[in-house]
């Protein structure tokens, strides 16, 4: 007869590891602790993107204020050469300015056959250098007459003119690019009052004689 220790009941063998009766077995997919470390990159994700628009905007940013500046700085340097121009310009008028009257004695003496020897080489020579220096001589006998670069000393009436125009030069006018140093001074003539032009009177003439002459 077989004898049985009290208190102790016989189990079955369980593989460690197996799991117990009644319990089961967990998913190691679904496990807390792996979960976490997901929805931290998703945060650290969102941090990257939001500091790197950050960084655009900031580049951005500098980037117009780099390009206003050098804008900026074009106009600056524009507008420093275009007063230097201008600056020079004027300091050059001036100069011949002073050299007007010399101009008129030479050329006075030119219509007068006067401008001879030594004196006509010395004349030649300061007409070439103000020349250099950008001064133009203009006015013309015959060209219309314009306020704004002539100056009237004399008046008249012609027949054979159809519109206010120079009939004399008494000084010649003088300019450096588009700024006048000295206006022609001019003597002028308009068309007689009530006077038919000579260019009408001919043209007139012309009709008559070929009308007469039509054949029937």
């Amino acid at each position: 007869m077989t004898e049985e220790t009290p208190g102790f009941e016989e189990k079955p063998d369980v593989p460690s590891g197996a799991a117990s009766d009644g319990a089961e077995p967990k998913d190691a997919s679904s496990s807390p602790e792996e979960e976490a470390p997901e929805a931290g990159d998703g945060v650290q994700t969102v941090g990257l993107t939001a500091q790197l628009d950050q960084v655009r905007t900031a580049l951005n940013e500098r980037t117009a204020d780099l390009q206003r500046l050098q804008a900026e700085y074009q106009n600056y340097r524009r507008r420093v050469e275009r007063d230097r121009a201008t600056v020079k310009e004027i300091a050059v008028a001036g100069l011949l300015s002073e050299l007007l009257p010399v101009l008129d004695d030479i050329g006075r003496a030119r219509d007068h056959d006067e401008l001879v020897g030594g004196f006509k080489s010395v004349a030649e020579s300061v007409e070439t250098v103000v020349a250099k220096l950008g001064l133009q001589q203009f006015g013309k006998e015959g060209e219309p007459f314009d306020p704004t670069i002539h100056e009237a000393l004399m008046h008249s009436y012609a027949p054979d003119v159809t519109e206010t125009t120079c009939v004399a030069i008494l000084q010649p006018g003088y300019r450096i690019g588009e700024r006048t140093i000295r206006p022609a001074r001019v003597a002028v003539a308009e068309p007689q009052p009530g006077a038919t032009p000579a260019a009408a009177k001919e043209e007139k003439s012309t009709d008559e004689e070929s009308g007469g002459t039509e054949e029937v």
